[in-house]
């Protein structure tokens, strides 16, 4: 499948880049760099992808093991080369998730969306030592 996708420079360092789906996002470069510093840089964006990708896959994976999950955050801490190509050289993934949670299937399905469903993790991971963490917090008390 072909994905034509497209960015129009707006001045400055700004794009509004628009997807195959039809929606839109602003990227610039930080200050430093000459832009204005007011949306993610392409960079950032990656993390994002890595981080929805994932978060995707697990709270879905997850659904369908019955677990009974009240919600889930993703964050992630990254390292990048000091060398041009300034790619990401290491990336640490934390999952908080809320929940009566089976801590087994919680690690299956975060192993399902790294190894195998995670288009995100499998390129990023070509150039990053992909790590990861996860804390399950208590369900939310029942009121009424």
């Amino acid at each position: 499948m072909t994905v034509k996708m497209s960015a129009a420079w707006t001045g400055g360092m700004r794009f509004v880049h628009r997807s195959h789906t039809g929606h839109e996002v602003i990227t610039d470069a930080p200050v430093e760099k000459g832009g204005s510093g007011t949306a993610a840089t392409p960079m950032e964006l990656l993390l994002h992808g890595l981080i929805g990708c994932t978060g995707v896959d697990v709270s879905s994976i997850l659904l369908r093991m019955k677990q009974p999950l009240e919600a889930l955050e993703v964050e992630v801490a990254a390292e990048r080369s000091e060398e041009h190509p300034k790619v990401y050289t290491s990336i640490h993934v934390t999952y908080i998730l809320t929940g009566d949670l089976d801590e087994a299937k919680v690690k299956r399905a975060i192993h399902l969306s790294e190894s195998t469903y995670c288009s995100a993790s499998a390129m990023l991971g070509k150039t990053a030592t992909i790590s990861n963490e996860f804390r399950i917090l208590p369900p939310h008390p029942v009121t009424g």
